[in-house]
């Protein structure tokens, strides 16, 4: 099984407007809400490709029973631990260019972080659990710790799609992949990247650190799959980009459903990345058909 943990998920509220007046009325478009957060993302595209998954986080509130009721009619398994607060509601504002504005989040009490950690406690070798997002502030910064720890004792895989110094710390545990962008490759080891060869000299070093396997994305520029052993490059398919939200979380539901499911770590590479052009070229996440019309397109060559 493939657990995907969301620690502060939202409900997305996208707006679309022609033309926005500031401190004037303004007409909405279009608008659409979504459950959000970067788990939540993993789960609904492993959906898509046939790959089994449990969503689990926290959720509160109107909200969060809307999150919960969306995955459900979708097919996807939840199992989130209900909190006293509500879960957040994140604004996207399309106008012409694209505005965040993200909700604070809900507070959540020790007994309902416990909660969380002893749903964990039931993994069995072989399950892989997928960390993704922020750490909201009430849970401290090393609350991903206490559920890798969870994950080492159980013996089960981890992977973890966050930045910063709750990236680095995990990398001792050895977590089956990471997926910092270029940019972020750049921020964890405080330098500017120039060359694609100097993104690879960075990506090694996360080897040397820990990881298993790492994915660094570069925009147009394509991707760039380290192992042990090898460098492989992908192209980016043809298309137009629509959509900034969710990408890297259909990269990595790609390559781990795609692995989970076949074993083969080069298809799951190109999965993942025809996952999130898929979803870079779509208004919602990746659907499966859209993933199958690109993956012929990526082309994957050694380095």
């Amino acid at each position: 099984m493939i657990y995907t943990v969301t620690l502060n998920p939202s409900i997305d509220y996208i707006v679309e407007v022609d033309d926005l007046k500031l401190g004037d009325l303004n007409r909405m478009k279009r608008d659409l809400k979504l459950p959000g957060g970067k788990g939540i993302n993993v789960s609904r595209v492993l959906n898509q490709l046939g790959a089994d998954s449990t969503a689990i986080g926290f959720l509160g509130g109107f909200t969060g029973r809307f999150i919960d009721d969306t995955l459900r009619e979708e097919s996807i398994k939840t199992d989130f631990v209900i909190i006293e607060d509500d879960t957040r509601i994140n604004i996207k504002l399309k106008h012409g260019n694209e505005t965040e504005i993200n909700g604070l989040g809900p507070a959540i009490r020790e007994q309902e972080a416990d909660a969380l950690v002893q749903k964990l406690a039931g993994l069995q070798k072989n399950d892989i659990v997928v960390l993704s997002g922020s750490i909201p502030p009430s849970l401290g910064g090393d609350f991903y710790d206490r559920l890798i720890s969870v994950c080492q004792q159980t013996g089960a895989e981890f992977v973890i799609d966050t930045t910063g110094e709750a990236l680095m710390k995990a990398l001792v545990h050895k977590p089956l992949l990471i997926k910092p962008n270029h940019h972020e490759l750049a921020e964890l080891f405080g330098v500017t990247i120039h060359s694609k060869e100097e993104i690879v000299t960075y990506g090694r070093k996360l080897l040397e650190a820990g990881a298993k396997n790492v994915l660094i994305s570069m925009a147009g520029e394509g991707a760039l799959f380290i192992t042990a052993d090898e460098v492989y490059h992908a192209n980016v398919p043809a298309g137009t980009v629509k959509n900034s939200v969710g990408a890297g979380d259909s990269m990595i539901a790609g390559f781990v459903g795609t692995l989970a499911l076949h074993g083969d770590p080069i298809e799951a590479f190109r999965a993942g990345v025809a996952s999130g052009s898929a979803t870079a070229f779509s208004d919602d996440l990746a659907t499966r058909e859209k993933i199958e019309q690109l993956r012929p397109q990526v082309t994957i060559s050694k380095q």
